[in-house]
């Protein structure tokens, strides 16, 4: 059995994956005063250019996991980046709210993994550019 037997299975996941980034990525927009307070809080520096890599991650790279495009290197940079949010803003282990945040993290760093292994699928551009070959 390959990804590519079940292509609308594979873009859906893509879909509901990339959703929270987009929707997150929608909210930092919206929101760059408290967002940047957020990350202060947490101790990381320089919480503006830490804003705008959250930003690209989250809007650019949750937009070309969507469309399928160069998806194992997407899925692996937003793995790495879902990783170091769990520790960096959900590492309280004392905090049962923190610690199901860091839990979820982890799984879905784990989901964005199979893309990395596995790729989009036939119905993303990667798959659109294999069949042109």
């Amino acid at each position: 059995m390959t990804i590519d037997r079940y292509p609308a299975i594979s873009f859906m996941g893509r879909l509901l994956m990339c959703s929270l980034f987009l929707v997150s990525g929608i909210g930092k927009v919206a929101a760059p005063a408290a967002t940047k307070a957020y990350i202060a809080s947490a101790g990381l520096p320089l919480p503006d250019i830490a804003y705008l890599a959250a930003i690209a991650v989250e809007l650019g790279l949750g937009t070309l996991l969507l469309l399928g495009y160069r998806t194992r290197l997407v899925a692996g940079l937003m793995a790495l980046f879902t990783l170091a949010t769990a520790f960096a803003f959900h590492a309280h282990f004392d905090d049962a709210n923190q610690q199901i945040h860091f839990l979820k993290n982890l799984s879905i760093a784990g989901g964005l993994i199979q893309f990395a292994v596995w790729g989009a699928g036939a119905w993303s551009l990667d798959g659109l550019r294999a069949r042109r070959g």
